[in-house]
């Protein structure tokens, strides 16, 4: 079975898709291109599907790799047969092909080499064949000082040296021990007890004393393990039970019981010495590999939607950067997101300068002609919403939290200083505070994705597959919503198919100098931006008032001429087409379906023209937190409270609910009915109300139900003993009677 068709196998296609695909990524076609513009040559694949293509037969790539190299190093031995051959080309995954190449693996000197040197191979093989219960009696034929033996016992050890490395090697033996461990095999972790009385420690409490099946060891507890391994707190090994492992062996090598002594004896060293640890390494690469995939995925799913974040849209906003004892930064933005003024106001302690403060907010909103006001959700952000609302601002001035994670990473980058190059810190991170409320994908793509805050132990996993994992995501995003070329960053521009940070710099470069592009095709202008380059950007690529309309559209130029000919056919202009609903309705599509253009594109082509570049990103909605809790002490259980949704892990999800600490809705709380997916249920940036299950004010906990009754005691009752801190249901308690009230209540039952 060659790769492509092993890949339509696995992922239920045709083989002429997976080939399809495979050229047209080979010859240069980005993802989103070729979902997008392709639809014909790969029977409408999406990118999911066109990604899990790509990925596979990048995997299957390497495979064959190794396999060469493998072929290589054994024909060079003088050792390939035809048979060995074949099983080599036939095998399917590395860790069969590395069984396969493990005899003839070059080596450094083994107990095993040692004891062939001495010339104790035909015992061993006299001892391995079980025929004879009086065989280990030989071994006294194999004594001889001069090499080495000294005794009997001696010549006996050697052997079982040989046959210990020979099981070890043997590819079934191999393969039935790495079934066991997937199967039997259990996550065991420990306190280090030098270490578990530290502070260090604590974060790791959970995993003191832990035991799993590591085949169903979600990926965030592997990989707490493994940092909690990493950083010297904890012990973690991923072993079957030693018995059940030997008997698995001697199953498969004893022959002969009365004549099993020695390889009995062997069969236990294999285990112990050779067998158990590369095995356990093989699972803890293959399980670290799941794991990071995983917590990938989560990464790319919560990345993507904090990404497609709904828009303010261009509008002029006041931003502020909340603080305490340095003040509360503040800067005014034009429409284009440009820096107009910035200053420092100290509504906060200590200074409490609250009617100076006022008076400059008020002052700037008036002056630029403020739409809304941009409030970091950082330190004393609800302190500061709540003097802005105080201020008496026009009801028109939308007043919006914006999340600011990674904004001081954005604030000391290159990007920044190129940027503003003649302001501080501070005042980058207002701007991209403010800048974040009008477009979250144009600000966001600046910054490294995995300071963004939505990821689950991203530190923790491969950072070249993260890495790759969450450009596939923001690339996708990018694309999908579309970028008008004559104000994107170079940064945005970077993610837009076809180009990169080279053709990036170069389009900001040409228009800088040449002024705005009036079309697409003067593109073609722009320094070393080929034909290739031009054909996978130019239908993401927007050029508002345009002289031809399409330019502002997602129609790929090399489709012009086709919507040319649908308004000649119905005697109009293309203008007018993309305006009037009932010239399109008069288009019978099948009359243009070709051998390149079928169904499919022209069912996109007339949606574009319904609604060209059209946002696919969710309409505005401002979101206010409750007034009066803005600190956790402020907390009370049973409380419900509105809330944004800040991450989502694989064990539940984190809301923040404006008291500068996000709150826990675990897997079992997030909905009446059980949630095996919490991605399938609740999003990052969605507006939740959840009920306050229980605070811990000394560890900064915060446990939040989104259940209809998070207190009903009929329901199944969440598992214990699970490290995710469960926030366990517990019945409000009755508020305390004050006296005022004791009083009122005895004076209204007297009136009575």
């Amino acid at each position: 079975m060659n790769n492509l068709t092993r890949i339509a196998t696995e992922l239920s296609l045709t083989s002429r898709q997976i080939e399809t695909v495979v050229n047209l990524l080979a010859e240069g076609s980005t993802i989103p291109f070729i979902a997008r513009y392709r639809k014909e040559l790969t029977g409408s694949l999406d990118e999911v599907q066109l990604t899990a293509i790509r990925d596979r037969h990048e995997q299957l790539v390497e495979l064959d790799k190794r396999r060469e190299a493998i072929l290589s190093s054994i024909e060079k031995q003088g050792k390939l047969t035809t048979e060995l051959t074949g099983a080599i080309v036939s095998a399917s995954t590395l860790a069969e092909l590395e069984d396969i190449y493990l005899p003839y693996k070059p080596k450094r000197k083994t107990r095993a080499s040692v004891a062939k040197e001495k010339g104790l191979e035909p015992l061993a093989v006299l001892l391995f064949e079980q025929t004879d219960a009086r065989a280990a009696a030989q071994a006294a034929n194999f004594v001889n000082a001069e090499v080495g033996v000294a005794s009997e016992e001696e010549a006996l050890e050697g052997a079982r040296d040989i046959m210990a490395e020979w099981i070890s090697e043997n590819q079934d033996a191999r393969k039935a021990i790495r079934e066991l461990f997937w199967q039997d095999g259990l996550a065991q972790s420990a306190v280090i007890k030098s270490k578990a009385e530290t502070e260090d420690a604590q974060k790791f409490k959970d995993y003191f004393d832990w035991k799993e099946p590591i085949a169903k060891t979600p990926s965030h507890r592997l990989l707490a393990m493994r940092r909690g391994e990493k950083e010297g707190i904890l012990t973690l090994d991923i072993l079957p039970p030693e018995e059940q492992a030997i008997v698995t062996l001697e199953k498969q090598f004893i022959k002969n019981p009365a004549a099993a002594e020695h390889v009995r004896g062997a069969i236990k060293d294999s285990y112990k010495r050779l067998i158990k640890t590369s095995i356990e390494t093989e699972v803890r690469v293959e399980s670290k590999m799941k794991a990071d995939a995983e917590a990938i995925n989560v990464f790319a799913a919560n990345l993507k939607k904090l990404l497609l974040a709904a828009p303010l849209g261009q509008k002029r906003v006041l931003a502020l950067d909340p603080g305490f004892r340095t003040g509360t930064k503040l800067v005014c933005l034009g429409a284009q997101g440009e820096l107009l003024f910035d200053t420092v106001i100290y509504p906060n302690p200590p200074q409490k300068e609250v009617p100076q403060s006022a008076t400059v907010v008020a002052g700037l909103c008036e002056r630029f002609q403020i739409e809304a006001i941009a409030i970091g959700n950082g330190t004393a952000s609800r302190e500061t919403e709540a003097f802005v609302r105080t201020i008496g601002l026009p009801k028109n001035i939308v007043i919006v939290m914006v999340n600011e994670s990674g904004a001081s990473v954005y604030s000391a980058s290159e990007v920044a200083r190129e940027e503003f190059p003649n302001h501080d810190l501070t005042v980058r991170g207002a701007i991209s505070i403010g800048r974040r409320l009008t477009d979250p994908l144009a600000e966001l793509v600046k910054i490294d994705p995995k300071s963004i805050g939505v990821g689950q132990y991203q530190h923790d996993v491969d950072q070249l597959k993260l890495k790759a994992g969450l450009d596939d995501v923001v690339m996708s995003c990018v694309n999908s919503v579309g970028v008008e070329v004559n104000t994107a960053s170079k940064e945005l521009l970077a993610y837009v198919s076809g180009l990169g940070p080279s053709l990036a710099k170069s389009i900001v470069e040409y228009r800088n100098k040449n002024g705005a592009f009036k079309d697409r095709e003067s593109l073609r202008n722009v320094p070393r931006l080929g034909d290739k380059a031009f054909e996978q950007c130019a239908g993401f690529l927007r050029i508002r008032d345009a002289a031809n309309p399409l330019d502002a559209s997602a129609v790929h130029p090399e489709r012009y001429e086709l919507v040319e000919t649908f308004a000649k056919d119905l005697g109009c202009t293309v203008k007018d087409l993309m305006s009037r609903a009932e010239l399109r309705q008069q288009l019978d599509l099948q009359k243009y379906v070709t051998d390149t253009v079928g169904l499919p594109t022209l069912t996109d082509i007339l949606s574009e023209l319904e609604k060209p570049g059209r946002d696919p990103r969710e309409k505005f909605e401002a979101f206010s937190f409750q007034d009066g809790v803005t600190e956790i002490k402020d907390l009370k259980t049973g409380m419900v409270l509105p809330g944004i949704v800040t991450n989502v892990t694989a064990f539940g999800a984190f809301v923040d609910i404006g008291v500068h600490q996000d709150g826990l809705v675990h897997i079992s709380h997030l909905g009446d009915t059980f949630v095996k997916d919490p991605h399938r249920v609740i999003t990052v940036q969605q507006k939740v109300k959840v009920t306050v299950v229980e605070v811990d004010v000394p560890r900064k906990r915060i446990a939040l139900s989104m259940k209809s009754d998070p207190f009903a005691q009929g329901g199944k009752p969440a598992a214990k003993g699970k490290p995710e801190n469960r926030p366990q249901a517990r019945k409000p308690q009755a508020p305390v009677e004050t006296l005022e009230e004791k009083l009122a209540k005895l004076k209204a039952k007297f009136a009575k």
